[in-house]
């Protein structure tokens, strides 16, 4: 009785189950700021490396890549950021980082080329999550965000040449996939026809049965355009649509050439768009509330809750950066391999809460 019978219940029941294992790790396990600080700079690290090696192999024709930024992409903003927070706490407690935000500066650069070389979308996410985290970080220890237009200026330039850097080479190495114009040309090609499609035939529960690519046997609903890693349904052996070989081209329709709450409109209705709407922005106002209560606590004093705060501000500032760009640039951001990041970066927001519950 408690197998999922589609996509959409299979999602809500390993968000419960992720949500609740992650609040229970929360209150049976320790979090000081020393060891949030080293898992932080070990994960941030390792996801340098693996973009690296990843981009690596991209450009090389004997071996074949793994397109590591679509289930880390938002790991590698909380990791990023929560090292960043973690390094200015020290500083708030007297205790010198120079070095660690020196390998960080170093690391957000790796990660920026190496994501980025890979895929053009990952570059939003990483510069909006450091925007994100830098806005979240001044307000936290109360410095001035300093974000002037010649700053604004600087960011655009340095955005538009990156993109014209990997123009550049995609024509030098003849490699079209490192074509941003390539991208745009796409989206161009195939987003009219997807969003007639999707506008046409969206119902408040789900689509018109027969409107996706299943033909007559289309369910109406949770037909698999937004759905979790498929290696997840095999695990389980879940009796569910899946898109292979040529039918993947007609996911992409939606999954790369859409915004996010197109899809998951499409797949679960304006009921499910809705209810994703509104438990992000609880997660978000959660966040903040639970934000400022570590904030006034350790002005008061208390260390106990800096390895927490600095974990609270990496996450949510991952997390707003993936519900930007997820619901609002592209689906795939929030989609497949994504929503297991995106569904852990919720659950390390909320666990919070029953903390500051209990304890504060």
């Amino acid at each position: 009785m408690f197998m999922a019978q589609n996509h959409l219940q299979f999602i809500i029941e390993v968000a419960l189950i992720i949500h609740v294992g992650i609040l229970l790790l929360f209150n049976i396990v320790a979090i000081p700021l020393s060891m949030v600080l080293f898992i932080g700079l070990v994960i941030t690290v390792a996801i340098a490396l693996l973009f690296g090696l990843d981009a690596t192999f991209l450009l090389l024709p004997f071996m074949s890549h793994h397109e590591f930024t679509h289930p880390f992409g938002a790991f590698s903003v909380f990791a990023w950021v929560t090292v960043t927070a973690a390094a200015n706490l020290l500083s708030e407690v007297g205790i010198r980082s120079s070095s660690i935000k020196a390998l960080s500066l170093i690391l957000f650069f790796a990660i920026a080329v190496g994501g980025g070389i890979m895929h053009r979308s990952f570059l939003f996410l990483w510069f909006l999550g450091w925007a994100v985290g830098y806005i979240i970080m001044s307000k936290s220890f109360q410095r001035s965000t300093r974000i002037s237009p010649r700053t604004i200026v600087t960011w655009v330039v340095a955005g538009i040449a990156a993109f014209g850097i990997l123009e550049l080479l995609s024509r030098i190495l003849d490699k079209a996939v490192l074509s941003p114009l390539l991208r745009i040309a796409r989206i161009e090609q195939y987003s009219t026809p997807s969003l007639k499609m999707v506008i046409n035939n969206t119902t408040f529960w789900g689509h018109v049965k027969g409107a996706c690519h299943w033909g007559a046997q289309c369910l109406g609903g949770s037909d698999g355009y937004i759905s979790l890693p498929l290696t997840f349904i095999h695990y389980f052996s879940l009796p569910f649509p899946l898109f292979y070989g040529v039918l993947v081209i007609k996911k992409d329709y939606i999954d790369y050439m859409l915004p996010g709450i197109f899809g998951i409109a499409f797949d679960f209705g304006y009921a499910g768009l809705f209810a994703i709407l509104g438990w992000s922005l609880i997660v978000i106002c959660s966040g903040f509330t639970i934000l400022r209560k570590y904030r006034s606590k350790r002005k008061e004093g208390s260390r106990r809750y800096l390895g927490r705060e600095a974990l609270l501000i990496g996450a949510l500032s991952a997390f707003i950066a993936q519900t930007i760009v997820g619901l609002f640039l592209f689906t795939r951001s929030i989609n497949g391999s994504a929503m297991i990041a995106y569904i852990v970066l919720s659950a390390l927001v909320m666990a919070h809460v029953v903390i500051i519950k209990r304890k504060l």
